[in-house]
């Protein structure tokens, strides 16, 4: 098992005492994040279709607390009041997510709904107004519910035709003010949650040995579609650039033995590697090969040109890393898991856990991890320009603590201290990391949890009409940004 004191002499000998601005280059991007349906609401205003995760999270039994995202946060209304809060904080960017049905109802893009289209205008020219650089993504889980009951959604190859489509529209509709673009956030859950184990919509798994990757391979051509169609017709005159955002829990080997060593590199190459490596190699790693035989589809030749070089930046979501020993049987359910034939741990050698713990039982607070995959992106795939798209950890919401206790989260802020270091060091070690976006502005509908965890900088009170309060992690960001983050005691 991996002892702490070796595995921390290295990376505590760099840690800034103190990470301040200052540690980053002067063009460094700080964001804030958040996705279309976990705050947008207004399910049914503005001409909007329906989503899978409408139908899903009004299905009996989904949702741990049967809750939805019918209001959500009601970003939809109160857009201009978010946007002050994030000119207010400090941040250069905003990542957001428009919702494929606000454009099209239907998915099919038959008929513009020029609703939709205003209401992202509005957003974009209210953050430019503010100085604030907008970051969209164009696919965040929320598939028109149309798409997948009349052809499958994902499963169905036709969805990269529509996607594209629809990736063409929202080019021409913002793209003269949008010049960073991500097409797909974080596919691994939508084709492993969404298609094998089914906590998340669709909800499907009864096919979970042949769907997930069928589900990945089409968003894979569907990025690689909306990425070639922008060099083709809008990147001379815009000049943006497009990215995709994977999502990876650092692999750490539990000891020195190779059969630990090999189970960790399985693990990113099953993370990671599964989006990755086509686009960089021209087809899925060879361990998914190997363990998943005809599991997993072939890229026919004119895929692989499609596929190959098809981003400008690499998005990470990283949230936190575990311990991975060696396992003919895998603990967990579903053959993404089995065929990784490995284990997933938290304790170090003494037995002490990883990190301290967030509220949601999969996130624990271990910085260095996110140095270490940042390094691995770097080595394997050529130092691509990345953006660290999501960051954070989660309280637990409690509606019997008062006010004051909810907001201030020191949890948080030591999270934020520890991976901006780490974010830090890996630039100094050579990554070329160019911007990070903290998850989440606002605490929000947290898919299959409901609003039972609090990601944001900003409390929302969902008892008392949806008011927005800053809490501790909010403030030292705003002294961070402003440069003067070593100051105690909040701001005024």
């Amino acid at each position: 098992m991996v002892k702490k004191e070796e595995l921390l002499k290295e990376y505590e000998q760099v840690e800034p005492t103190n990470v301040s601005k200052t540690h980053f280059p002067p063009n460094f991007v700080f964001g804030v994040a958040t996705s279309a349906y976990q705050i947008e609401g207004a399910c049914e205003e503005g001409n909007r279709g329906a989503s899978i995760w409408d139908d899903f999270t009004h299905t009996e039994g989904k949702i741990i607390d049967k809750s939805n995202g019918d209001v959500a946060v009601d970003h939809y209304h109160r857009y201009k009041e978010d946007i002050d809060l994030i000119a207010k904080l400090g941040f250069d960017a905003y990542r957001f997510s428009i919702s494929w049905s606000r454009i099209f109802p239907d998915g099919l893009g038959t008929k513009i709904n020029m609703e939709g289209i205003t209401f992202y205008n509005n957003i974009i020219d209210a953050l430019l107004q503010k100085g604030i650089q907008p970051y969209v993504t164009l696919y965040h889980w929320d598939l028109p519910l149309h798409l997948h009951e009349s052809m499958g959604g994902w499963l169905n190859k036709e969805i990269v035709k529509y996607f594209e489509i629809y990736a063409d529209t929202c080019f021409a509709s913002f793209g003269d003010r949008v010049k960073n673009w991500i097409t797909i956030n974080e596919p691994l859950q939508t084709a492993v949650n969404g298609y094998c184990t089914g906590i998340f919509a669709p909800g499907r798994h009864q096919h979970s040995s042949t769907e997930p990757y069928l589900v990945a391979h089409h968003q894979i051509l569907a990025h690689a579609a909306a990425f070639s169609l922008y060099q083709r017709k809008y990147k001379d005159k815009q000049g943006g650039n497009i990215g995709l955002v994977v999502d990876c829990e650092w692999a750490e080997a539990n000891s020195d033995k190779i059969e630990d060593k090999s189970a960790a590199a399985r693990r990113l190459d099953f993370q990671i590697g599964w989006y990755l490596h086509p686009i960089y190699y021209g087809d899925y790693p060879e361990v998914m090969r190997n363990n998943l035989g005809d599991q997993l589809p072939k890229f026919m030749q004119k895929d692989k040109e499609l596929v190959r070089n098809s981003l400008d930046f690499v998005g990470l979501n990283h949230y936190t890393s575990r311990f991975i020993a060696h396992a003919t049987k895998s603990p967990e359910e579903g053959s993404f898991y089995e065929a990784q034939e490995m284990e997933r741990l938290v304790e170090w050698e003494g037995g002490e856990v990883i990190g301290e713990k967030a509220a949601s039982e999969w996130l624990y607070v271990v910085p260095w991890g996110l140095r270490k995959v940042l390094n691995y992106i770097a080595k394997t795939y050529n130092n691509p320009p990345i953006y660290v798209t999501e960051n954070g950890m989660d309280d637990e919401e409690n509606d019997s603590s008062p006010l004051h206790e909810m907001l201030d989260d020191k949890l948080r802020v030591r999270y934020f201290k520890g991976y901006l270091s780490a974010v830090a060091q890996a630039i100094k070690d050579g990554a070329d990391v160019r911007g990070y976006f903290v998850w989440s502005l606002l605490d929000n509908f947290e898919w299959a949890q409901g609003y039972t965890k609090r990601f944001g900088l900003v409390y929302v009170d969902y008892k008392n009409g949806l008011v927005r309060h800053p809490k501790s992690s909010a403030y030292w960001f705003m002294r961070f940004l402003k440069g003067n983050e070593e100051k105690n005691g909040k701001e005024e």
